[in-house]
Order: C-alpha cells, then structure tokens, then sequence
C-alpha cells in the first residue's frame, strides 16, 4: 500500500501542481498531500510533482556592462533591477529561467537606450537613461509573467583619460553653475536697491508736495482773513459815515472827543485854520 507525500506552501511562495507532466492548478500558501507513486496493489498512480515559485520582490544587478554610446565612447555601466513574479505560470512555462531572462532583457534595453544616446545626453540626464531602460524591458517581462519594479543606472565609469577630462568639465560648470548664482544674487540685490531708492525718492517728493500744498493753503488762508478784516473795517466806516451824515451833531461830538485827547497831550500840535475872507455876524 502506498504513502502520501506532505508538502507546505509559504506565504511567500506558490506552488504549480503538475500530474503526468500536465499542470493542474496553482496551490496557495498551506500544507498539501501528494499521492505516493504506486497505488495499492502496486498499480502506478499518477506523477504527481509541485515546481515551488518565489514571489517576492528580488533584485538583479548586472555589473561592468561595457557599451559605446551613440558617438563611440566606450562606457562601463553597472544596472541594478528589482523585480517580482506575478504571474508563476507564464515565469515557469514560457520562460526556460526567468531570472536569466530578466538579466538578459536588461542587458540589451541598456545596449539600445546607450547607443541611442551620446555622452553628453547620458552626463546631463541620466534618469533619462534610467527611465528609457525601464520602460523597454517592462513590456517584455510582462509576456512571461514578471514586473519590473525599477531599473537604475547605478554606476557609470569612463575611460581613464576621459573621466579626468570630464571632472575638469564638471568642476568647471559647477563654477560656472557658483558664479550663475552670485550674479543673479548681485542683480537681485541691485534691483531691491533701486527700487529702495525709488520708493524713498517717492516719498520725499511726496512729502515736498504736501508741504508745499499746506503752506499754499495757509497763505490763502491768511490772505482771505487779511481780506475779510479790510472788508470788515470798510463795513464800520460806511456804517459810520451813514450815521455821521444822518446825525451831524454826532460828528461834532467825535470832533470834541477827538479835541479833549489830544489836549492831554503835551506834545500834540492843534493847527485850526479860519477863513481870512469870512466876517464875523
């Protein structure tokens, strides 16, 4: 009589159960019997075999990977990839390795994305790199049941004489990048400054402008009280004058009036002149 075969299936993991060589189903995480191979009375029963499959999240790096750019400069590249099966049928079956293949559709997006690219493309955007890497070897993991999750240039090294070549470049645009800045910071400055002195010189004329308007106002104020009091003693003089031609006796007494103050006065002079051609009643 023939005995069972116990198998246990990780979270991590799936299991592709195959009979006769044919595959049956996929197992979930959990523990499984598996028939033994002989059935009772010696009969064969059928091959049973379960192909485990990783589905957690990996990663790939492919290493020194020397390719000429677009105008011939050899470069050496290493790329680290992270991936993860969602799909354990298609990674198994259509695929002979899925990892291999992986490494190998990397490798050649590398090569295409690099050949399209020239070094200064690859100097001044290379997430560009990163992303044209990425995007290519996605599609084709996808057609046998694998995601890429990301594809990174993680190290780029250039010939000996160009690399020193191309630190003198870059110590050179970071300068150049240094005194971008000062001269912008030094026209920043400038501008705030003149606009300072615009804002002020504003002020100041402003300032002048209402001084001016308040002394223009207080000169026309003491001009029209000058007036109004002119205005005002010529109003008693005619009043006065109409009531001296109404009432001659008040002139005369004004007159007395006037005769007895300058009386009290001993340096005053009274100059009173008579008609010679008069005659006395």
């Amino acid at each position: 009589m023939g005995t069972t075969t116990e198998i246990v299936i990780k979270n991590t993991h799936r299991g592709l159960r195959y009979v006769d060589g044919r595959l049956a189903d996929v197992l979930e995480a959990g523990r499984y019997e598996l028939p033994a191979k002989s059935g009772r009375f010696g009969r064969r029963g059928p091959v049973v075999e379960v192909t485990l499959v990783d589905m957690r999240e990996r990663e790939l790096t492919l290493k020194g990977q020397e390719i000429l750019t677009s105008d011939k400069v050899a470069l050496r590249v290493s790329i680290l990839t992270h991936f993860k099966v969602v799909d354990p049928v298609a990674a198994v079956e259509r695929v002979d390795s899925y990892t291999d293949r992986v490494y190998s559709d990397v490798q050649l997006a590398a090569r295409r994305s690099l050949a399209s690219m020239t070094l200064e493309d690859i100097l001044t955007n290379r997430n560009q790199l990163s992303e044209d890497i990425l995007r290519d070897v996605q599609g084709a993991a996808a057609g046998y049941g694998v995601e890429i999750l990301r594809a990174d240039v993680k190290d780029i090294v250039f010939p000996g004489n160009l690399q020193e070549v191309m630190n003198r470049v870059l110590a050179a645009q970071r300068l150049a990048e240094a005194q971008l800045v000062d001269a912008r910071t030094k026209a920043e400055k400038d501008v705030l400054e003149a606009r300072a002195r615009a804002e002020a010189d504003q002020v100041t004329a402003a300032g002048r402008r209402d001084a001016t308007r308040l002394a223009a106002e207080g000169d026309a104020a003491a001009q029209r009280i000058r007036v109004e009091a002119e205005v005002d003693a010529l109003r008693r003089l005619a009043e006065a004058a109409a009531v001296y031609a109404e009432h001659p006796a008040l002139l005369r007494l004004r007159e007395l009036e006037t005769m007895t103050a300058l009386g009290g006065n001993a340096e005053a002079r009274l100059y009173i002149g008579f008609d010679k051609h008069s005659k006395p009643n």
